[in-house]
């Protein structure tokens, strides 16, 4: 009988100790109860497009590039950083009005983080370089670039890139 009301008691001092974590997570620096609206939209990454397809390039017709849009609809600015592509024959760089990041490639994680205030517009530059890999590297090629966000419902953009390269 006493062991289980000593279970009873635990089980009830845990659950009210839990509801009143949560509670005090849940409120503001003003003391006021944050509600589930302002907390989700922070920073919002959208992107126009995240494929593209250079179509047929030549081997030694020089590097072909892509811009990808990325626009912050959320409240809060969007932080993008760890910038990442998936070969080395791919570089990438953020752009926010008359600022540019360092060039990123496929081993070059930084510490660079690009914040777009809400409402604006970042510019994500692709560039392929189609000799790169010599004449094994001719046919269909595949690329992705990982960007992370600080949008909770997209920590990570991914945008891929193809192409049919010829001799």
């Amino acid at each position: 009988m006493f062991k289980k009301k000593t279970t009873g008691f635990l089980v009830l001092t845990a659950l009210a100790f839990l509801v009143g974590a949560i509670f005090l997570v849940s409120k503001n620096n003003n003391g006021e109860v944050a509600s589930q609206s302002t907390t989700n939209m922070n920073a919002k990454a959208t992107a126009e497009e995240t494929y593209h397809n250079w179509g047929e390039i030549g081997l030694n017709d020089g590097n072909v590039e892509k811009v990808f849009k990325i626009k912050n609809e959320g409240s809060e600015a969007l932080r993008l950083y760890n910038v990442v592509t998936s070969c080395m024959c791919t570089t990438a760089q953020l752009i926010l009005d008359d600022k540019s990041s360092p060039v990123f490639g496929m081993h070059s994680k930084s510490d660079y983080t690009l914040e777009v205030p809400s409402g604006e517009t970042a510019e994500l530059k692709v560039i392929f370089d189609p000799a790169f890999h010599g004449p094994s590297g001719v046919g269909p090629i595949s690329r992705q670039v990982k960007v992370e966000t600080n949008d909770q419902s997209s920590p990570e953009l991914n945008f891929m890139l193809t192409a049919m390269v010829r001799k």
